[in-house]
């Protein structure tokens, strides 16, 4: 996932939160998506729960069309059906959230994402998380700056964990990226990606606002 000019930044179709209510309520994702790739975006994630984050199978589908970027499906992974179904609505990645997931469901759900024809991003928020992502040979792994449960957002989180994670694995930083700045200090502590929403979506120009991301202006 590298960029040209610095962290590669993988842009996201979201219209709310469950913390901040509506983000952009009238979000086109094709338009988005096209900003995206505009700005120099290295991949898309998009949101298809409904019922917290507003987003929809019709979202992911049309961002798909808009771009030739790859596609991350954001959603609440809990049955081996929505692995599935992540390839059947035209993703190249599903999220597997450790938190909600046991061992042996992350496992399995991994191993079916690599049979289908699916990269898996597995998110992670301590310690303990990133143990049992290396245990089921993760190789894609994201920290989530965000806690699930306060939605409090912990700007030290991923540099923290930064240095626990072997190389050879690809480093997402999740949430809390407001700025270049912020941008500059995970990019500098190993993350070869941000996953950036709220910063974007709220952006009046999601396309420059990448570019100043990636250190680009």
């Amino acid at each position: 996932m590298g960029a040209t000019g610095g962290v590669a930044v993988i842009g996201e179709v979201k219209r709310r939160s469950p913390s901040k209510g509506d983000l952009l309520a009238d979000l086109d994702p094709e338009a988005l998506a096209r900003e995206y790739e505009v700005g120099g975006a290295s991949c898309l994630s998009v949101l298809t729960d409904e019922a917290w984050f507003g987003g929809s199978i019709a979202d992911l589908q049309s961002a798909r069309r808009a771009t030739l970027l790859p596609v991350i499906r954001k959603d609440f992974t809990v049955d081996p059906r929505d692995v599935v179904d992540a390839r059947i609505m035209g993703a190249d990645c599903v999220l597997l959230i450790a938190a909600a997931l046991d061992d042996a469901e992350l496992r399995d759900f991994h191993t079916l994402a690599e049979e289908v024809g699916l990269d898996a991003l597995i998110e992670i928020h301590d310690e303990a998380e990133l143990g049992r992502a290396l245990a089921v040979n993760g190789d894609l792994i994201g920290v989530n700056q965000r806690d699930l449960v306060t939605f409090q957002v912990d700007q030290q989180r991923a540099l923290r964990l930064a240095p626990q994670i072997p190389s050879g694995v690809v480093r997402v930083a999740e949430s809390g990226v407001r700025d270049a700045g912020d941008a500059a200090r995970l990019a500098g502590a190993g993350y070869h990606a941000l996953l950036v929403g709220e910063t974007l979506v709220t952006s009046n120009d999601p396309a420059r606002e990448i570019r100043r991301l990636r250190g680009l202006e």
